[in-house]
């Protein structure tokens, strides 16, 4: 942290330096003055000479003697020690006082040459390459019955004018630093007699900050510090009472925030967060102290609270939402906001809390998926069942083969109702044995548990002609369930080899790995999009549900293996790619 300053050394530089500044700029302002006035008055002198000449180079000029123009601006230019040039209007020299004419450059580009043939009286000051040294110059045009013949340029050097400011400057430098010297110590008096009886306040005033607010400043004696020194002690008085409460109220409100399993967010009008909770700023992968008095954009980049938090802004009721943040992944808030008001019921600002609702929204969604799919897979069947029974009770039906062909198809769809229901009560016993805990584990060998899956789907699978493909090490084991293992994996077998091509082959695979055992089921099927793969353990969720009911099935089998897999403390997953088939992974806690 830098150093703060005493009054003393902040007072002081003050005073000097605006008694630099002022004395800088009074020689400054003196000095161009001065200047202004010597390249003035000199340059009025060249003129007064080339006014002076002007008639003595005219008679030269008409009929043009260049020789004569010549000798007589040297003869000249010795006598007034002022150097004399001729410029015809096209730029040629034809007359100079201290040059060969011949030997010199076209002058139609010099400053005063230019204004001189435009009619004007021309002034320069520049370097001279050919006297090397700085000179002044002025160009008078020479004219005559209203046309200009040429140019006559005076000039002298200006480096005696140079050297006599610089001694002017050097003296009213020395004068300026006498004064500022003399002015600098009254200054340091002044500065020392204003911060003298305030550095002793300071000092009690530091057993204040220290915490002692018992402490009672001396009172000083002029007026307006005795009245400083009573507010002062009155001051600490009040804060030490204010205080006290307000660690107190602190305190507490920083413990019920703390405790809340809610996010808050405190913004202010300006939408400028006032106070956020842990909970709050882990919501957005930030940290309290960091994200308090930035404004909600800075801090929280996501589009939809923002928005939310200007309605909230411009409401005078509370309002609530769903969002949607998409961090690492999806998740869905519920946010609400009250208005938020201090002192005489002003409002200040608005309180958000917000919940995370992810688990209870996608509960809520596959709570009403489940119920539409069920209904739909127990209705499709009832509703066969009945146009079939309706039919056959109106007596419409007298062919004995229709009538067994009717009774067929009864049978078949009571058949698919009690292979649901079995499917439901099976998936509730698993979900139901894994909440109680009453499912019995034993250390059982894998390559058992599947070839007895594939010997029940092997019938199916020669239907087909479909080869499965068995590769597992006989040592590798587990803790499971034989009979609830058995089942996920022909629910998943069975799936594989309804949706693969006749004399295509499956393949079930086990490894083993450092902390877990794999078990794969890859075939050569139709696949699944991508889109599908996230809902493909869903109850009831069918891919093409035309086709996959006309293969057959509940629509359970891979929500069962699902079950039975967390129920063994594994996961399951799926890669797939249409057109080239599947692969079901299950992975297994090593014994």
């Amino acid at each position: 942290m830098k150093k703060k300053k005493r009054l003393i050394y902040q007072l002081y530089p003050s005073y000097l330096l605006i008694i630099l500044i002022s004395l800088t700029g009074v020689s400054w302002y003196a000095s161009n003055a001065m200047r202004s006035f010597f390249f003035a008055q000199t340059a009025e002198v060249l003129e007064t000479r080339a006014n002076l000449l002007e008639n003595r180079i005219i008679e030269h000029l008409v009929p043009l003697n260049a020789k004569s123009i010549d000798l007589t601006c040297k003869e000249l230019g010795m006598v007034s020690t002022t150097r004399i040039t001729v410029v015809l209007p096209s730029g040629k020299v034809i007359g100079d006082s201290e040059e060969d004419p011949r030997s010199m450059d076209n002058h139609a580009n010099r400053k005063e040459v230019r204004a001189a043939i435009g009619g004007n009286i021309g002034n320069s000051t520049r370097f001279s390459r050919t006297l090397q040294q700085k000179m002044m110059y002025v160009a008078v045009p020479l004219v005559k019955d209203n046309k200009i013949l040429g140019v006559l340029r005076t000039s002298i050097p200006v480096t005696s004018i140079d050297n006599t400011l610089k001694s002017i400057q050097r003296k009213i430098v020395l004068g300026g630093l006498l004064i500022a010297l003399f002015a600098a110590i009254i200054s340091l008096l002044v500065a020392r007699r204003i911060s003298k009886p305030l550095e002793e306040m300071k000092k009690s005033a530091d057993r204040f900050a220290e915490g002692n607010l018992t402490h009672r400043l001396p009172v000083p004696d002029t007026e307006e510090m005795e009245a400083l020194g009573k507010a002062m002690n009155q001051m600490a008085a009040q804060l030490d009472s204010r205080i006290k409460t307000a660690i107190r109220q602190k305190n507490e409100l920083e413990t019920v925030l703390s405790s809340m399993l809610e996010g808050v967010i405190a913004v202010d009008m300006d939408e400028r967060i006032i106070s956020i909770n842990q909970v709050a700023a882990m919501l957005f992968n930030g940290e309290p102290e960091k994200l308090k008095e930035q404004s909600i954009q800075e801090a929280i980049r996501v589009s939809e609270l923002q928005r939310f938090v200007k309605r909230a802004l411009l409401s005078v009721e509370s309002i609530e939402d769903d969002i949607v943040l998409n961090h690492n992944e999806e998740r869905i808030l519920n946010i609400h906001s009250s208005p938020l008001q201090g002192a005489g019921k002003k409002r200040i600002g608005i309180l958000v809390v917000i919940n995370d609702v992810t688990r209870l929204r996608r509960l809520e969604n596959v709570r009403r998926d489940f119920v539409a799919n069920v209904s739909h897979e127990i209705k499709t069947p009832l509703t066969a069942i009945k146009g079939f029974v309706e039919t056959l009770h109106d007596g419409t039906v007298e062919k004995p083969e229709d009538i067994e062909r009717f009774f067929g198809i009864i049978i078949k769809h009571i058949n698919r109702l009690d292979a649901i229901v079995e499917d439901l009560l099976t998936l509730s016993r698993i979900e139901q044995e894994d909440t109680r805990k009453e499912i019995k584990f034993e250390t059982g060998t894998i390559k058992d548990i599947l070839e007895t899956a594939i010997q029940v789907c092997q019938a199916k699978a020669d239907k087909k002609n479909i080869h499965i493909e068995p590769v597992c090490d006989k040592e590798i084991t587990a803790k499971i369930d034989p009979a609830l293992l058995d089942q996920a994996i022909v629910n998943i077998l069975d799936n594989a080899i309804k949706y693969s091509e006749k004399g295509s082959s499956v393949y079930v695979e086990c490894s083993s790995m450092e902390k877990e055992i794999i078990i794969s089921i890859k075939d050569q099927g139709i696949g699944i999009a991508k889109k599908h793969l996230p809902r493909l353990f869903e109850r009831f969720y069918r891919v093409d549900k035309a086709r996959s009911r006309e293969i057959g099935g509940t629509g359970l089998g891979l929500a069962i293996a699902k079950h039975i897999v967390q129920t063994h403390g594994g996961k399951i997953s799926v890669e797939s790619t249409p057109e080239q088939g599947s692969i079901f992974q299950i992975y297994l806690p090593k014994a």
